[in-house]
């Protein structure tokens, strides 16, 4: 019975670090006995807690079909907390919609395994109001989307600050066919002449060969110059 107490004792006095004054509170150290999905845990003392300021992609729930990164989120979440101790850090609501606690979740070495979420790309920053690790979460997604990792592997990665495009960037790499110019024009009016009257030539030359031809006789005289003999 004595030791039912001191747990109820214990269990209300981490309870009460939980307080809705905007003030970033720790609890003792908790157990994580289960992890539901990338962003949902199961601890001691507390039961379900939501990570707090982030978002994670949905597994697999019944029929459903788990979304792109959604088992990688939770396989994650796996490794770097399941069946090890750490502490909560909770601001703000203490609760959801759905009455998980929302914190943080800290390892004993200090360590932010929602910001480590979401720097592997396996969770994005949904916070709508001021957290004091915004920053932190942002600089994380940041760095995720930037290295293309996790659910930003899609994504155009963010340039980082001061990049300026390269106006040949831009640029088609097809070859571009200049205007042609007055000058052009004339030339190639010129040639077309040439041609046309070289062809005029060979065609009165041969003309001409084939009408002298047929006055030749056979005896390699011209009949008119036969007609002059007589």
């Amino acid at each position: 019975m004595q030791i039912l107490r001191a747990l109820v004792a214990a269990a209300v006095a981490t309870l009460q670090t939980f307080s809705a004054g905007g003030r970033l509170n720790r609890s003792e150290l908790v157990l994580v006995k289960s992890v539901i999905d990338g962003d949902t845990i199961g601890v001691t003392t507390f039961g379900r807690v939501r990570l707090l300021g982030i978002d994670a992609p949905e597994t697999s729930h019944g029929l459903d079909t788990a979304a792109p990164f959604g088992n990688e989120a939770r396989d994650k979440l796996s490794r770097l907390i399941l069946n090890r101790w750490i502490r909560l850090e909770s601001e703000g609501p203490t609760r959801d919609i759905y009455n998980r606690h929302l914190a943080y979740a800290v390892t004993e070495d200090g360590q932010c395994i929602n910001t480590v979420l979401v720097r592997e790309g396996l969770a994005r920053v949904s916070a709508r109001e001021p957290l004091s690790r915004l920053d932190e979460l942002k600089r994380a997604e940041t760095e995720a989307q930037r290295f293309r990792r996790g659910i930003w592997g899609s994504t155009p990665p963010i340039p980082p600050p001061g990049y300026t495009r390269d106006s040949g960037a831009t640029r088609s790499s097809a070859p571009k066919h200049s205007q042609p110019t007055k000058a052009h024009e004339e030339r190639n009016a010129r040639e077309r002449n040439s041609r046309r009257d070289t062809l005029r030539s060979e065609r009165f030359a041969s003309a001409t060969s084939s009408i002298t031809g047929s006055t030749i006789g056979r005896s390699g005289f011209s009949c008119s110059s036969s007609r002059r003999g007589r």
